[in-house]
């Protein structure tokens, strides 16, 4: 029986997310529902990211059940993944058993390269990057993905394990930023991405493109800076390194989240943890000398849909 519809889930760290989708006869595909809820897997327990609560479980059914549902209105086949939190718990088993007990849904977790390789894919779809050497950067809550792309081709994929959760948890506990907080998370970013060799920091790059929260937060405050107006479409939204400069030093004049809250194009419930996503990202631009990013608004579950469909047709 053909499939119509696909719906796929990236259960990250800092949210899920699901989209559904229409296949077209051509072999392309429509979005035509998406949903998000921001759930902080595995950020209330412990220093790390490395225990799922039991409130967080259940609130991780309750969003999975109402996915499922709606997918089930589309008739859609729908695919589950989950990120950096859940690959690093060490109750992942018990977490992915409560899940499918109660929803019937199988979790599939995958590895970071895995996760990288999937959100350069749905890069190369939202924008014309084929034909260009290309850096892919993906803040996430958990890690951040690093892919360098060649003719529409992945070189290396890279998961680093900063994300805006885990530093925040880390360095911004109670979500107040500190000078003294401030150089100990950027010390700590620093020797995390330059212990990664694959990263090829040295290379020259074309084109950046960057995707998920942190970086289409910093394209809507800048936006907003310019044009005093909520901005309409992400995708393609280009800024430069000196925007971003002036993104994370207005950001880090607000020490707290209410102060973070009033600056006009922040997304509310990112106001906590955006400090620690912005020095992740000021650092990818020093050591990958970028002078500017393009946004795409695909990323993850984009690319989850891309490999069904390969899986369908062959």
């Amino acid at each position: 029986m053909p499939v119509d519809c696909l719906a796929a889930v990236d259960m990250g760290t800092n949210s899920f997310h699901l989209i559904i989708v229409k296949l077209k006869k051509d072999g392309s595909f429509k979005i035509i529902d998406r949903e998000k809820e921001v759930i902080r897997l595995g950020s209330h327990e412990g220093k790390n990211l490395s225990l799922i609560s039991p409130d967080e479980t259940a609130n991780a059914i309750k969003i999975l059940s109402r996915f499922k549902k709606l997918a089930q209105y589309y008739d859609a086949k729908m695919r589950a993944v989950a990120t950096s939190a859940v690959r690093e718990s060490h109750n992942q088993d018990e977490f992915i058993n409560a899940v499918f007990k109660s929803t019937g849904i199988e979790v599939e977790v995958i590895k970071g390269h895995h996760e990288a390789e999937l959100i350069y894919r749905g890069a190369k779809k939202a924008l014309s990057i084929e034909n260009k050497k290309v850096l892919c950067i993906d803040i996430g809550g958990g890690s951040t993905e690093f892919v360098f792309g060649n003719n529409g081709k992945p070189v290396f994929a890279e998961s680093v394990k900063i994300g805006a959760v885990r530093l925040s948890k880390r360095f911004f506990p109670d979500f107040l930023i500190t000078d003294e907080a401030v150089k100990e998370c950027e010390k700590y970013i620093e020797d995390h991405l330059s212990s990664k060799h694959n990263l090829q920091i040295d290379e020259k790059y074309d084109f950046a493109v960057g995707s998920s929260g942190t970086i289409q937060s910093v394209a809507s405050m800048i936006n907003s800076l310019k044009t005093n107006k909520p901005i309409g479409k992400l995708n393609g939204f280009s800024f430069s390194k000196k925007e971003l400069s002036l993104i994370v030093n207005l950001v880090m004049s607000k020490k707290t989240t209410d102060e973070r809250l009033m600056i006009k194009g922040m997304e509310p419930k990112r106001a906590d943890i955006i400090p620690a996503g912005l020095l992740i990202l000021k650092k990818a631009f020093e050591l990958f000398k970028l002078t500017k990013i393009t946004v795409s608004e695909f990323a993850l579950r984009e690319g989850i849909i891309l490999e069904m469909l390969d899986r369908i047709k062959n």
